[in-house]
């Protein structure tokens, strides 16, 4: 059985492992609110949410182009809870292609941000559905928003939790990548991953460093959900198999598998795949331009220290999930 952590305690196996991890002192528990407000990739604003969420809205900017205007507008039953550059939007956008899911393009951040607002308002931010069809919504963030779980739960005990976990490294590469995109003046990767470089102290507060810390987050969780009712999506598999890992999102969610090997084409600039209609003769939709952004190089010493420092981690989350996404064995092929 998965190990989970206690309703009386705030901190599990992974808090315990965490604190051995860090200088004598240093104790970060899941409560202590160290993330960064870093923005996501596509933050909402509250005017785009407003419009999404207003009357004259076609579909409440979910969906495709061609949603009816009836229907009605219903809280989520699914939702893509995290994580941060995993492939969340690549998920969102196949998911969208099926006939019977209708989903929020950009991010409501409702139970993190947005919170204080209300249900109404986050009900009046989802596409209409007929009856069938599924509404969704993704927020990255969520995944490591400790009042999250609760939150959500008190919505609705039933609801599908889907998350796209990546090697936790290259994840921490990658979410470093696109802030530097923001602003050039930040200090290097390798600066910023050590707390103290000599000691080869990894500094676990970072968010870059934090997100990937799997298994701590997902003791939260555990807390308010069962496993059955979360789906974890390889972030690598989605590259290389989008199909198959699209057969598993469907079949989570009940729907038929519409989406399958017919709806990507694989570009080779870019290193992912694209989305296509199979009887659209259109080109296929790739990400924008923010998504496969070339890594900066980073000192093999800090990486070789990074897969030390997840390793534990990565374990424990294999042994909670029941799945191994071999990550190590990814990085010992390289």
């Amino acid at each position: 059985a998965p190990p989970r952590a206690s309703n009386g305690s705030r901190e599990g196996a992974a808090g315990t492992w965490l604190r051995t991890q860090l200088a004598p002192g240093e104790v970060i528990t899941a409560q202590s609110g160290a993330f960064e407000r870093d923005p996501q990739e596509s933050s909402t604003t509250d005017e785009e949410l407003s419009r999404a969420g207003s009357p004259g809205n076609r579909g409440g900017g979910g969906g495709s182009s061609t949603t009816p205007d009836y229907g009605e507008k219903r809280l989520p039953q699914a939702l893509i809870i995290g994580v941060k550059k995993g492939g969340t939007r690549a998920l969102l956008e196949a998911i969208r292609a099926h006939p019977d899911v209708r989903a929020v393009g950009t991010e409501p951040h409702f139970f993190d941000r947005n919170y204080e607002k209300g249900l109404e308002w986050y009900r009046n931010v989802m596409p209409k559905t007929l009856d069938g069809q599924i509404t969704m919504e993704k927020t990255p963030s969520y995944f490591v928003t400790n009042e999250a779980p609760r939150r959500i739960h008190s919505m609705a005990k039933d609801t599908k939790l889907i998350v796209v976990v990546r090697n936790p490294v290259t994840r921490a590469i990658s979410d470093y990548t696109q802030t530097l995109s923001k602003k050039p003046e930040i200090p290097t990767f390798e600066v910023l991953a050590f707390k103290n470089r000599t000691l080869g102290l990894i500094d676990a507060s970072w968010s870059a460093i934090r997100i990937g810390i799997y298994a701590l987050h997902l003791e939260n969780w555990l807390q308010y959900f069962p496993l059955s009712q979360i789906l974890f999506v390889s972030g690598e598999r989605l590259i290389t198999d989008p199909a198959g890992e699209m057969a598993k999102v469907q079949d989570f969610l009940g729907l038929k598998r519409i989406v399958t090997e017919k709806h990507f084409y694989f570009n080779k600039t870019k290193g992912f795949p694209c989305l296509k209609k199979p009887e659209d003769s259109s080109a296929p939709r790739c990400l924008g331009k923010s998504k496969g952004r070339t890594h900066p190089k980073i000192d093999p010493d800090v990486i070789h220290r990074l897969r030390k420092f997840y390793k534990p981690f990565n374990v424990m989350f294999y042994q909670m999930t029941g799945q191994d996404f071999q990550w190590e064995q990814e990085e010992s092929d390289k």
